[in-house]
C-alpha cells in the first residue's frame, strides 16, 4: 500500500484503470475515511482535473443528503487524493450479488434515490453515471449514499452545447440513448433517469435490460430495442412497478419521467399501498409528474363566436361559394392561432388548408408568400399514394397546357408531380405577367373542387407585396372561382386608410366578393381565470389571485400572458409543490418582482439568458427570415448541420423556434420563429 501522510491505509476496497481506492484511519482524530487517489505515479492533466472536478462538485452538493461528503483533496507526490467519509456500507451491486431483494426493500432503496437525485437536479447538477457500482448501502438500515461525480456536469453547460468529443463518459451497459452521442440530443438531468430506470431493472430482476459484450450491439440496443418487462421475467413484480421502470427506460427524454419527485410520488404510492394492503394496486403513473410540468393548454379560450363564423363561412364555400375572411388584431392576440385551430376541421371535412406568411423583410420578393403556401400544398399532394399522384398529374396537365414551366419556375415542386415541362416563349414584362396571372388561376382552379374546397391562409397581410395583392385581387373576382376560401391576417393598427391592402379590399367589395371580417380583442377576465386554472390542472377560486395579477399585467393579450406564465415558471416564482399536488406562487412577491410591462422587453430577457452561440445562431436565422432549413441555416453558421443544430438546441428547448417537421434534426427540417 501506498504510505499517504496523515493517514495510515488499513484496506484497499477497490483498483480500477485510473483510481485506487482505500480505507484509512485519519491520525488527527482517528476516523475511518475513504480515500481515492489517482493510479498512475504521473497522471494526466486530465486525470488531475477530473479529481479537481469531482471534490468541487461534492462541494456544491456537501449539504444533500444521500451524497456521499468530501474532507478534503490532499497532495500526494505527483498525484492528488480525494478524502471523503466512510459511510460503512457496501457497494448496492455487491449487496444485490448476495441477496434477493424483497419488493419492500427495493422501494425503500428507490425512493431514496428518487429524492437524492431530485436534490442533485435542484443544484443544476447531472451526475452522469448511475449504476449499482456508484452506490453505497448501508447492510443495516438500508441508508444509501451516492459517490464518483467524476464525469458530473453542470445542466445549463451541458445542455447549451453537448460535449463535441466522441468519447464515451460513463458505463455502457447504463448509458442513456442521447450520452451515447450517436443521437443529435443534448443530455440533460434525464439522461439519470435512464440510468436509474437499468440499475431498477437489475435491482429487481437480477437482470441487464441488455447483456451483450459487444460495444456498438450494445449502443445499438439502448437506442432502438425495447427490453422484456421486468414482470415478463419476474411475474410477481407488480405490473405498475414495471410500468415506472419501462417509463424510465423510455427512448425518447420527453416520455421518461421529467421530474425526480414526480417519479418520488409514484413510488411513494407503491410503497405505501404494499404496506397498507399488502399488494400494490395498477394506478395511472406520471401524473403528478405531468402536472408538474407547466405545459399551456392548446385550447382555444373566449374564441367561440369566432371559430363559428369561420366554420359557417367554410360551409358556404363547400356548397360553391369564394369568399374572403379577414382576422384583424393587435400583434400577439392570437390571429394565427384562431386560424390553425380551425384548420383541423377543414382536414376533417376533406378540405385542404395551406398557409403563407408574408416577411416585412422581403416585400421585395415578388408572390413569396403565395408560393410559400402552394409548396405546402405540393408537399401535402406528394405524401399521398401512386395513384392519387398520376391523377394529379392528369388533372395539372389537362389545366396548364404548354405552359406548366411558367408554374415549375415559382413553384419547382411541381416538377415532381408532372415531370419535366417544355420551355415557354419569351414575353414582354405586361405580357409575361398576363401570362402568369392566367396560368396561376388555371393552376389554382385544379385544387378547388367539390370534394376538396380550398382554404388558402395569406397571414400579415399588412406587408404583403404590391404583386401578391394584384394576384389576390384576380384570384377571388375571377368569375369562375368556386370552392375557395381566402383568409387574410393583419395587424389592423398598423394599416391606415391609405394602405395598399386597403385599396385592394376596395376593389373586392367593388366586385361584389363578400369580406368577412373578424376582429380580435383581448381575452376577457373569466377566459384567463379557465386558461390559468386549466394550464395549472386547479380551480378558479384557487388560482384567483394569480389570474388577477397576470391579467393585470398583461391586459388579456393570449401571447404576453403565456410567455409570462412560462416567465414565472422559469424563474421559479411559480413552484410545483409534490407533498401537496399543488401549484403555488406568493402573491406579495409577485408584486414586488420587476415584472417587463411589454411583451418585447420579456422576449429579449428570454434572448438574453440563451448562451452566445445560440444568440448568434439565431441572428443568422432572423436574417433568413421568419422560416428557414437547418441545410441554409448550416451553411450561413458556416458550420455542418450537426453542429448548427446543436447550436440552435437551446432556442428550441426554450420554445423561441419551432420545428415544423417531426425529425428537427434533418437536413430538410423546417423551423419558424415562434413570433415576429
Amino acid at each position: 500500500m501506498l504510505a499517504l501522510p496523515g493517514y495510515i491505509l488499513t484496506e484497499t476496497l477497490d483498483e480500477g484503470d485510473e483510481n485506487l481506492i482505500y480505507r484509512a484511519i485519519q491520525r488527527v482524530d482517528e476516523t475511518s475515511v475513504i480515500i481515492k487517489i489517482l493510479k498512475a505515479e504521473y497522471p494526466t492533466l486530465e486525470e488531475l482535473s477530473r479529481l479537481r472536478h469531482e471534490y468541487q462538485v461534492l462541494q456544491e452538493l456537501i449539504d444533500v443528503e444521500g451524497v456521499i461528503r468530501p474532507l478534503g483533496l490532499e497532495n500526494y507526490q505527483n498525484r492528488l487524493a480525494l478524502v471523503l467519509e466512510d459511510f460503512s456500507g457496501i457497494s448496492l451491486q455487491r449487496f444485490i450479488n448476495e441477496q434477493q431483494l424483497s419488493l419492500k426493500n427495493f422501494l425503500f432503496i428507490a425512493i431514496q434515490l428518487a429524492s437524492v437525485l431530485a436534490n442533485i437536479h435542484d443544484k443544476q447538477i447531472i451526475h452522469k453515471d448511475i449504476k449499482p457500482h456508484n452506490i453505497i448501502i448501508n447492510t443495516k438500515t438500508l441508508k444509501i449514499k451516492l459517490i464518483d461525480f467524476s464525469i458530473a456536469s453542470y445542466l445549463v453547460k451541458e445542455s447549451q452545447a453537448a460535449s463535441k468529443s466522441d468519447v464515451l463518459e460513463g458505463s455502457l451497459a447504463y448509458m442513456s440513448p442521447e450520452q451515447t452521442r450517436r443521437i443529435n440530443r443534448s443530455v440533460d438531468h434525464r439522461t439519470d433517469f435512464y440510468s436509474l430506470g437499468v440499475t431498477f431493472y437489475q435491482m429487481l430482476t437480477g437482470l441487464l435490460p441488455f447483456n451483450c459484450n459487444d460495444s456498438l450491439e450494445l449502443i445499438h440496443a439502448h437506442i432502438a430495442k425495447i427490453p422484456p418487462a421486468p414482470h415478463e421475467i419476474q411475474p410477481d413484480i407488480p405490473p405498475v412497478v414495471s410500468d415506472i421502470i419501462m417509463k424510465l427506460l423510455a427512448k425518447n427524454a420527453e416520455d421518461r419521467y421529467q421530474n425526480a419527485l414526480g417519479l418520488k410520488a409514484d413510488l411513494d404510492i407503491c410503497l405505501k399501498q404494499l404496506e397498507s394492503n399488502g399488494k400494490i394496486e395498477n394506478f395511472t403513473i406520471g401524473q403528478l409528474d405531468l402536472y408538474s410540468q407547466l405545459i399551456i393548454n392548446p385550447k382555444l379560450y373566449g374564441r367561440d363566436k369566432e371559430v363559428n363564423t369561420l366554420l359557417n363561412t367554410f360551409q358556404r364555400v363547400s356548397s360553391g361559394k369564394t369568399e374572403i375572411i379577414l382576422v384583424a388584431g393587435y400583434s400577439g392576440i392570437g390571429k394565427s392561432t384562431l386560424v390553425h385551430e380551425f384548420s383541423k376541421s377543414i382536414r376533417q371535412r376533406g378540405g385542404y388548408f395551406i398557409y403563407g406568411k408574408f416577411d416585412q423583410l422581403k416585400r421585395n420578393i415578388p408572390y413569396a408568400s403565395l408560393i410559400q403556401a402552394f409548396q405546402e400544398l405540393i408537399r401535402q399532394l406528394l405524401t399521398e399514394d401512386a395513384e392519387s399522384l398520376k391523377k394529379w398529374k392528369s388533372q395539372l396537365l389537362a389545366a396548364l397546357g404548354y405552359n406548366g414551366q411558367v408554374i415549375i419556375d415559382v413553384i419547382p415542386e411541381v416538377e415532381r408531380i408532372i415531370g419535366s415541362q417544355p420551355a415557354v416563349p419569351e414575353l414582354g414584362v405586361w405580357a409575361s405577367q398576363n401570362r402568369f396571372n392566367r396560368v396561376f388561376q388555371q393552376f389554382l382552379d385544379v385544387f378547388t373542387k367539390p370534394e376538396h374546397p380550398l382554404v388558402l391562409f395569406l397571414d400579415d397581410l399588412q406587408w404583403a407585396d404590391s404583386a401578391s395583392l394584384n394576384l389576390i385581387e384576380l384570384i377571388v373576382t375571377n368569375i369562375d372561382s368556386k370552392y375557395l376560401l381566402l383568409i387574410g391576417a393583419y395587424r389592423d393598427n398598423e394599416v391606415d386608410a391609405t394602405h395598399p391592402l386597403i385599396s385592394t379590399l376596395d376593389k373586392i367589395q367593388q366586385a361584389r366578393i363578400s369580406i368577412n371580417k373578424i376582429t380580435l380583442r383581448t381575452l376577457n377576465i373569466d377566459s384567463v381565470y379557465q386558461l390559468i386554472a386549466d394550464t395549472l390542472h386547479s380551480s378558479i377560486s384557487q388560482i384567483k389571485p394569480l389570474a388577477d395579477l397576470i391579467f393585470h399585467k398583461t391586459q388579456g393579450n393570449p401571447f404576453f400572458l403565456t410567455q409570462l406564465l412560462k416567465f414565472l415558471y422559469e424563474e421559479k416564482i411559480l413552484v410545483f409543490n409534490f407533498s401537496t399536488g399543488t401549484w403555488q406562487w406568493n402573491i406579495a412577491g409577485l408584486e414586488d418582482i420587476n415584472i417587463a410591462d411589454n411583451v418585447v422587453e420579456l422576449m429579449v430577457a428570454k434572448i438574453k439568458r440563451l448562451s452566445q452561440q445560440t444568440i448568434n445562431v439565431l441572428k443568422l436565422a432572423a436574417c433568413i427570415g421568419n422560416k428557414f432549413t437547418l441545410a441554409i441555416l448550416a451553411t450561413v453558421n458556416k458550420k455542418s448541420p450537426l453542429e448548427t443544430a446543436k447550436d440552435l438546441e437551446e432556442a428550441l428547448e426554450a420554445g423561441l423556434v419551432l420545428p415544423l417537421d417531426s425529425n428537427s434534426k434533418d437536413l430538410a427540417t423546417t423551423y419558424r420563429f415562434l413570433h415576429d
